[in-house]
């Protein structure tokens, strides 16, 4: 993993050199590596010592081990920075510590789903198991379909939750070791393993007639992406959808500390948290966190790892605004933006209200991310890396803290853009 994240550091150089964005007036503006670039002191600003102490204390509150934070305003990156513990033995989080973006990461499988529609290879109308003509019509795991309600599901159903997947007998995504000992496999199922499972269930609903939020559906988007392009998901969405959104040091993550990225953030327990058996089925207790659940399999539903910073670039690229190039059209961002009621999701994200109001939620064991984007123009960013209790409840709370300071201290942010340098 190493050697590759490498590879993708060296890519990514060649291509923040390569990209330059000419203003119309002015001098060159060339994307920076955001990961390689920002540091906390560039965000110590005479005025905001308010803002650290509520996040600071936000962290005392929940107990929580390390916070970043990331704040941008019309596409430009106007502060940065990390609180907390990144590892033990002192080490700090710093703008370019990445965390698991846990349900963020729907949020970035879905813009994949939009670009492959502004290309011409999918649509969100098109069917996804009909036989003989639907995108995984013909795998073989779709034999197991006795509901024939599936041949129903579109694209779109699976991106709005609204497909009808049963998690009545448990999250598949979150049952591993449970369906090791019932179907007697001996390693943890793949994607198409566990779709024998998942797609010999009955449909809660017709299709489209109701929501129930799944992973699984995201998982068989993944599923989609690496079938109509025939690549693997991550590299497909790292070559056509971060690369092109100034996004370089994005990652699948791993299950293990020993297989975290090096500037990637330890994941930690709540206090006096139990260690649970290990998702594989072998006879080791684990911190839930680091082997609890199967973190690598979850891919576009919930794998991806990231800093901060560039998850507010990933927004900035999307948003149609113009300082920063947007990667798809008004028209799929309008899609993606469209206001929701109380019982339809959003493309991607978790929320979007009348106001242009926008968020994305993640929870995982030892991580949660907010998105919020405010119809003002400001994108806060928030990711944490400690497990908590009550986590609609933090959430909220996080919410609320990004309420009170915008109030505080908006007025008081820097007008620079730490995207670009000069």
């Amino acid at each position: 993993m190493r050697i590759r994240y490498k590879i993708l550091l060296l890519l990514a150089a060649f291509a923040a050199v390569a990209w330059q964005v000419l203003p119309q007036d002015g001098p060159v503006h060339v994307p920076v590596i955001l990961n390689q670039t920002l540091t906390n002191e560039m965000s110590d600003i005479e005025g905001l010592e308010g803002l650290d102490a509520n996040m600071e204390e936000f962290l005392r509150h929940w107990n929580i081990h390390g916070a970043s934070l990331a704040i941008m305003r019309n596409d430009s990156l106007v502060y940065a920075k990390g609180y907390g513990q990144a590892d033990n033995g002192g080490v700090a989080v710093g703008p370019s510590t990445i965390f698991r973006l846990a349900s963020v990461s729907k949020l970035i499988t879905a813009i994949g789903i939009m670009v492959l529609q502004e290309r011409g290879q999918l649509s969100l109308s098109d069917k996804v198991f009909t036989p003989n003509g639907g995108i995984l019509g013909n795998e073989p795991y779709t034999g197991y379909i006795s509901d024939r309600r599936y041949f129903d599901i579109t694209v779109e159903h699976l991106l709005r939750h609204s497909a009808g997947l049963s998690s009545s007998a448990g999250d598949p995504m979150f049952s591993t070791r449970t369906l090791m000992r019932r179907y007697g496999w001996t390693t943890p199922p793949d994607a198409a393993t566990l779709s024998r499972h998942a797609l010999s269930l009955r449909l809660q609903f017709d299709p489209g007639t109701s929501s129930t939020y799944s992973n699984y559906g995201y998982l068989l988007l993944s599923m989609i992406i690496e079938k109509v392009t025939g690549q693997p998901y991550e590299q497909w969405i790292y070559e056509n959808v971060l690369l092109p959104a100034g996004c370089y040091d994005m990652h699948l993550g791993g299950n293990s500390y020993e297989e975290k990225y090096p500037n990637e953030t330890r994941y930690f327990p709540m206090r006096n948290e139990a260690k649970v058996s290990k998702y594989d089925n072998t006879p080791v207790m684990v911190e839930r966190c680091y082997g609890g659940n199967d973190i690598t399999a979850l891919k576009g539903a919930g794998a991806w790892v990231a800093s901060a910073p560039e998850v507010a670039r990933l927004v900035a690229s999307i948003d149609g605004r113009l300082q920063v190039p947007d990667i798809l059209s008004a028209g799929s961002i309008a899609d993606m933006t469209a206001p929701t009621d109380s019982v339809t999701y959003a493309l991607g994200w978790i929320d979007t209200k009348e106001t242009g109001e926008w968020t994305r939620t993640g929870t995982l064991s030892g991580t949660s991310a907010l998105i919020k984007y405010y119809p003002d123009g400001e994108c806060w960013v928030m990711i944490t890396n400690t497990s908590t209790y009550r986590a609609a409840r933090f959430t909220n709370d996080i919410a609320a803290l990004f309420a009170k300071s915008r109030e505080e201290f908006s007025p008081l942010l820097p007008k620079r853009n730490l995207f670009y340098s000069e």
